[in-house]
């Protein structure tokens, strides 16, 4: 597949539905093998309501941004500062989609966000089986400064390298 001009815009509300869609079909396909099924059920659950992503958006210190190619959504990040440091919490590309740049470019436009709103620095956490996440991230230069395992309930722990990369 070749490149397609991608446009990166903030999450509307009549976008919530689909993006909720896309972290279905991205998390069933990419995440098995790293955490069980019943934990990416659970996170799901907890993390993609209507309710959240809405909250989220009218902060004026979180965002949502989708990336379009052709005019369908195939990825999406959600963003927070923290301080000095913007926290990205959230940033996925569709499979089909993937390993063509477009992680990347969405990467970047973070990062640029980040310098915008005052932040030295983009944090985020990633699990430590996600192989091909750490690889990316440290292809944009991103560097693992701590580890975490934090407990997000239901009997579930995320097990999280902390990568950093100083702006």
């Amino acid at each position: 597949m070749a490149f397609r001009e991608m446009h990166i815009a903030p999450l509307a509300e009549g976008d919530i539905a689909a993006l909720i869609e896309l972290a279905g079909l991205i998390w069933r396909r990419h995440y098995p093998g790293i955490i069980s099924r019943q934990q990416i059920d659970y996170m799901l659950a907890q993390r993609y309501t209507p309710e959240l992503i809405r909250a989220q958006m009218q902060s004026d210190k979180a965002w949502w941004d989708q990336a379009r190619v052709e005019g369908s959504m195939i990825g999406y990040a959600q963003y927070e500062l923290h301080g000095r440091s913007m926290k990205l919490d959230k940033l996925y590309v569709h499979p089909d989609f993937q390993r063509r740049g477009y992680g990347a470019r969405m990467l970047a436009h973070i990062e640029d966000q980040a310098r915008r709103r005052g932040a030295s620095a983009v944090r985020l956490n990633v699990n430590k089986h996600n192989l091909k996440a750490i690889a990316a991230y440290r292809k944009s230069a991103y560097a693992v400064v701590e580890t975490v395992v934090a407990d997000i309930g239901g009997g579930f722990v995320m097990d999280d390298f902390v990568m950093e990369k100083q702006l």
